[in-house]
C-alpha cells in the first residue's frame, strides 16, 4: 500500500476550500492508501503565532479533521511537533540545501516581498521542513495544489541529493498526487482569487461558521452591475459566485441562475441568498460534529497521542536508518 502525506498549517479554522479541495479527498483516500495527515504547526512559526493562538489553531485543525471524516483508526493524524524526528531530518536536510536554490523558491519571493520585516530563516527553509514532513515517512503520493508544486520538486531534490552524498537509493520519490481527475479550486469572496484564510475572515467561509454568519459574508460578496447583454461572458467576481454555487448547490440550481444571467433577468440578491442557503446546507452535519468534538477534550487527547505514537514509529525508523546512512552510529 502506497503512503500519502499531507498537511495543513495551523493558522486558523478550515474552509470550504480546505475541505472541498483537500479533505474530502482525504476522506476517500484513507481507505485505499496508508495516510498520514498532520497539523503543521512548525510551519507556523514562521509568522510567530501567541502560544494561546498556537494552541487554539492546533486545536480547531484537529477537530475539523475529525469533523469532516477523517478516521484516526484508518488514518494517522498526528500534530507535526508530536514527532522530534521531523526537526531531526530536517537539520540533515538542510546541510544538503543551499542558499542559492532557496533564496529562488517563489513561495519565498513572494512572502519576502509581502512582508520585509519578516524575512526569517524558517521562511527561506521553508521547503526543507516541508521536504522532511514528506520524507519522514517515505511518501511517494502528495496531494498539493499547483503552488506546492515547486517545492514538491525541490524535496524531490534533497532525497535524490542525499542518495547521491550517501550511495545509497534510500528515499523514494514523492510525486503530486490528485485522488479526483480534476481538483477542486474554491474561490474566495473577494473575487480575487482563491479561498484562503490569509485574504481575510470576509473572504473565506469556514466550517465552524454559524448560518447567521455564512448569510452575512456571502451577501457582502463582490458583483457588478448585472449582465448587460445575453450570453455574455461573467466578470471575474460573477464567475467566482457561480463556481461556488457549482460546488455546494444542485446542478438545477447553478442551470436555474445561469439561465437567469444570460436571459438578463437575473437578481444578484436572491442569487446570493441561494448560495449562502446551500452552504448553509452543506456545513450542517460537520458544524453540528464540530461542536461536539470540540467539547470532548479527552477524545482530542486520546486521538493526539494515538495519531504520535503512530507518527513516530514511521519516523523513529526512518531516522535510525539514516543516521546509520550518515555514519552516525553508536560505539
Amino acid at each position: 500500500m502506497e503512503t500519502v502525506v499531507s498537511g495543513i498549517r495551523s493558522t486558523g479554522k478550515l474552509h470550504l476550500g480546505n475541505y472541498y479541495g483537500a479533505i474530502q479527498n482525504f476522506v476517500k483516500m484513507q481507505h485505499e492508501y496508508n495516510c498520514y495527515f498532520f497539523i503543521a504547526d512548525l510551519h507556523s512559526l514562521t509568522t510567530h503565532p501567541t502560544p494561546g493562538d498556537l494552541h487554539g489553531n492546533v486545536k480547531s485543525v484537529l477537530v475539523e479533521y475529525l469533523a469532516s471524516g477523517i478516521d484516526p483508526e484508518k488514518s494517522t493524524i498526528y500534530i507535526q511537533s508530536d514527532v522530534p524526528e521531523v526537526a531531526e531530518l530536517y537539520l540533515y536536510l538542510n546541510m544538503n540545501a543551499y542558499l542559492g536554490e532557496l533564496e529562488r523558491a517563489t513561495s519565498f519571493k513572494d512572502k519576502v516581498r509581502a512582508n520585509p520585516d519578516n524575512v526569517n530563516a524558517g521562511l527561506l527553509t521553508y521547503p526543507v521542513l516541508m521536504a522532511a514532513d514528506i520524507l519522514i515517512h517515505r511518501a511517494t503520493k502528495v496531494p498539493v495544489g499547483k503552488d506546492q508544486e515547486q517545492h514538491l520538486e525541490m524535496a524531490r531534490t534533497f532525497g535524490n541529493r542525499f542518495n547521491r552524498l550517501y550511495n545509497n537509493e534510500y528515499f523514494p520519490e514523492p510525486y503530486a498526487f490528485s485522488f479526483t481527475e480534476s481538483l477542486v479550486k474554491i474561490p474566495g469572496l473577494d473575487g480575487k482569487g482563491k479561498m484562503g484564510k490569509s485574504e481575510g475572515e470576509a473572504n473565506a467561509v469556514y466550517l465552524a461558521d454559524s448560518p447567521e454568519v455564512i448569510r452575512k459574508k456571502v451577501m457582502k460578496a463582490v458583483t457588478d452591475a448585472g449582465p448587460t447583454a445575453e450570453h455574455q461572458a461573467k466578470a471575474p467576481e460573477i464567475q467566482n459566485l457561480f463556481d461556488l454555487m457549482k460546488v455546494v448547490s444542485t446542478p438545477d440550481t447553478y442551470q436555474h441562475f445561469d439561465d437567469l444571467f444570460n436571459k438578463m433577468q437575473i437578481r444578484y440578491g436572491d442569487f446570493k441568498k441561494q448560495i449562502a442557503e446551500d452552504m448553509i446546507i452543506a456545513t450542517a452535519p460537520m458544524r453540528d460534529r464540530i461542536n461536539d468534538i470540540a467539547a470532548d477534550s479527552d477524545y482530542l487527547r486520546k486521538v493526539a497521542r494515538h495519531g504520535a505514537d503512530k507518527a513516530r514509529e514511521s519516523a523513529q525508523r526512518t531516522i535510525k536508518e539514516v543516521r546509520e546512512i550518515i555514519g552516525f552510529r553508536n560505539f
